[in-house]
C-alpha cells in the first residue's frame, strides 16, 4: 500500500507560472498512491483553469473514491471568507484540500479549525513574490474510514495553519478529532511544522523522514506521514521512503511504501 501527500501550489509550476491540467495529471500519475492527501487545491478558482483538481488526480490514479473539501470559499491572498456549511460555496471559488483513495470508503468526517488571530509574515514563491503579511485562513481536516486489504483504516489529510504555535495547538486538536475514529489511524498533510516537532505535539510516529521544503533543495520536512500508536501494530511495516522532484508546486511530494 503506497501513501503519498502533496501540497500541490494549487497545480502550479514554479517554471512558467501555470497551472496545466496535463503536467498535474503526469505528475500525480508519477506517484502511483494508493491513498493520496492534497494541500492548497482549488475548485473552480480562475488562476487553475477553473478546474476541479482533486478530480483531476482521482482520474490520474484511476481511483473511485475522492473528496475535496473546501476550506473557504475565495482565494487566498486575496478575497475570501469561511464556510457557512459543508455545501457552501458551490459555484464560487474555493480553495482546500483533498483525499483520494484506491481502497472503498466506509464514511467521511470533515473537522473545522479556525484561522490564527493575528497576521503573519510568509514567503511567497516564484515571480513577483516576497516575503508579505498574510491573513491566516481557516483550515480544515478532511478523514475516510476505508476498507483495505490490511483491514479498516482511519486516513485523515490536512493543511496547518502557517502561523508558529497556532499550528502546534492546530495538530493537537486534529489528533483529538482523529481518536474518535477507529484505529489504526494516519494522518498526512502540510502541517507546517518540522518533523521533531510534529512527532513531539502529535504523540504520533513518523512513517517517514525526509526534507521536502523548498522542492528545489529541500532543508526542511513541513510535509508529514503520522500513524498513530494505537493500532500502529496492524499496520505493515514501512519499506520504501520517497521524496521525488516534481514538475509542480514549491513542496516535493512525501511517498511512504507499507508491506
Amino acid at each position: 500500500m503506497r501513501l503519498a501527500t502533496f501540497n500541490l501550489l494549487h497545480g502550479r509550476s514554479l517554471t512558467d507560472g501555470l497551472v496545466d491540467p496535463d503536467r498535474l495529471t503526469a505528475a500525480v500519475q508519477t506517484l502511483d498512491a494508493d491513498i493520496l492527501a492534497l494541500q492548497e487545491v482549488d475548485r473552480d478558482q480562475s488562476r487553475s483553469g477553473n478546474l476541479d483538481l482533486t478530480a483531476i488526480a482521482a482520474r490520474a490514479l484511476d481511483a473511485p473514491e475522492h473528496r475535496f473539501a473546501a476550506a473557504v470559499v475565495g482565494t487566498p491572498g486575496e478575497q475570501f471568507r469561511p464556510l457557512r456549511h459543508d455545501d457552501d460555496g458551490h459555484g464560487e471559488p474555493c480553495y482546500g484540500i483533498g483525499l483520494v483513495s484506491r481502497h472503498p470508503v466506509r464514511s467521511w468526517q470533515v473537522t473545522r479549525l479556525r484561522p490564527a488571530p493575528v497576521r503573519s509574515p510568509i514567503y511567497v514563491p516564484g515571480p513577483g513574490g516576497g516575503l508579505t503579511l498574510l491573513r491566516d485562513e481557516p483550515r480544515v481536516v478532511l478523514a475516510a474510514i476505508l476498507d483495505t486489504p490490511h483491514g479498516p483504516l482511519t486516513i485523515a489529510a490536512t493543511h496547518l495553519s502557517f502561523v508558529p504555535g497556532w499550528n502546534a495547538h492546530q495538530l493537537r486538536r486534529v489528533v483529538r478529532a482523529l481518536r474518535t475514529l477507529p484505529a489504526p489511524r494516519i494522518l498526512l498533510g502540510d502541517l507546517n511544522l518540522p518533523a521533531g516537532a510534529a512527532r513531539l505535539l502529535s504523540g504520533w510516529r513518523p512513517l517517514g523522514r525526509r526534507p521536502t521544503y523548498p522542492a528545489a533543495a529541500p532543508r526542511v520536512q513541513l510535509d508529514h506521514i503520522l500513524a498513530d500508536r494505537h493500532g500502529l501494530d496492524r499496520l505493515p511495516p514501512v519499506t520504501a521512503v520517497d521524496t521525488p522532484l516534481s514538475t509542480i508546486s514549491d513542496h516535493r511530494p512525501l511517498v511512504v511504501d507499507l508491506g
